[in-house]
């Protein structure tokens, strides 16, 4: 019996796959055979059912001391286009979105020296009072550790005041790839892979939803994916916490990864179709215990997302309306996608699109509603 045999027969019948599995459907040629067996895993958790969501997205700073060789959207403070939005500027950034209808508020930045815990609980508690309907999902957990360690106390006692604030959730972004080598090539100056485990962990306790990413497609090799997902199902095992896993492809324009490279006479030229396919259905072939896979239109394009329906993805995202840090780095995307489009990629790749909102619980909007959703909308927990 093949190895891919041996794994169709284990998720037939639902039993967990281990480490040499991952491995062997990461390396696996037959694109077609994984795709088949995450669609199968994917229908069982959500039959055809498609999520989206009406967001919108606002970058705080693009100022970062770490300034990893991975980014090409950090900028210096002395930067001519460095910035730093004051909390009012993010309320009223967000204020068109929530008034065509957007029921969250994303919101990432860089580790700004200047930025403190008390900004950001001043920024979550703003939108918050501004749009007290609409979900806020911000600050990774690198920033949140930033920003903790700079008011000289805990992870735990920061998260509970950006709760407090109104904090829903975070995002997810930072993770990159767990292992330290990679690390040290790609981020020296990140939080290391425990400390972003730890600080999801303890938004676990205080009943913040998360989500868990991973940056793929630059220089990491097949197993460090594989233990990344697994370190992921680990946590997931103790807390239950993680909402979502997102695949994020890696994109080399401008980064100091792809400079490094040319100067070497190399190409970093970022995964193939097929690598984000297969990543996309290795996710959710390992990731037994989360139950929602992300295709994140923005780094995919929007046509390889609609083919991750049918790769165990279940999630398209959002309509976004703007996003910085990926098009710093050469994406061709663009910058928002309307309700009608979400809806037409879905059912297209035969699936029935369901608006949800960050805790994934059902939207309905009114009838008539204009824009992008308009501001009829009601959650539903069925």
């Amino acid at each position: 019996m093949s190895d891919l045999e041996a794994i169709t027969a284990k998720v037939e019948a639902g039993e967990r796959l281990a480490r040499d599995d991952g491995l062997a459907l990461a390396d696996s040629t037959d694109l077609l055979a994984v795709g088949r067996l995450a669609d199968l895993v994917r229908r069982r958790k959500h039959d055809l059912a498609a999520y989206y969501i009406v967001n919108t997205h606002v970058n705080y700073t693009n100022v970062c001391v770490n300034r990893c060789p991975l980014c090409a959207f950090a900028r210096d403070p002395a930067d001519a286009d460095a910035y730093l939005l004051a909390p009012e500027e993010v309320v009223a950034r967000a204020a068109p979105d929530v008034a065509a209808g957007a029921t969250e508020i994303h919101v990432v930045g860089g580790l700004h020296p200047d930025v403190g815990l008390d900004y950001c609980i001043e920024m979550v508690g703003r939108l918050h009072e501004a749009f007290p309907a609409v979900s806020i999902q911000a600050l990774t957990a690198v920033e949140v550790e930033h920003a903790a360690r700079r008011a000289g106390t805990t992870v735990a006692e920061a998260l509970a005041h950006l709760k407090e604030a109104g904090l829903t959730g975070l995002p997810g972004g930072g993770a990159e790839i767990f292992d330290p080598d990679v690390r040290r090539r790609i981020c020296p100056r990140k939080m290391d892979a425990d400390a972003w485990l730890a600080v999801h962990r303890q938004a676990h306790r205080l009943d913040l939803a998360t989500n868990a990413t991973m940056l793929y497609g630059h220089v990491e090799r097949l197993e460090h994916r594989v233990d990344h997902l697994l370190a992921l199902r680990d946590l997931q095992d103790e807390t239950g916490g993680f909402q979502a896993f997102i695949p994020l492809a890696f994109h080399p324009e401008g980064t100091a990864l792809a400079q490094d490279a040319a100067r070497d006479g190399r190409t970093l030229a970022g995964p193939t179709a097929v690598e984000d396919l297969r990543m996309m259905a290795l996710a959710r072939l390992l990731l037994d215990n989360f139950d929602h896979i992300k295709a994140f239109w923005i780094m995919l394009t929007p046509d390889l997302a609609q083919v991750a329906l049918r790769f165990g993805a279940d999630d398209l995202d959002g309509t976004v309306v703007r996003e910085e840090i990926t098009h710093a780095a050469g994406a061709r995307t663009p910058q928002a996608l309307s309700v009608e489009d979400l809806k037409h990629l879905a059912r297209a790749a035969g699936c029935e699109p369901v608006e949800r909102d960050t805790l994934y619980r059902r939207i309905v909007r009114g009838p008539g509603a204009p824009g992008r959703g308009g501001t009829d909308w009601t959650r539903s927990d069925a």
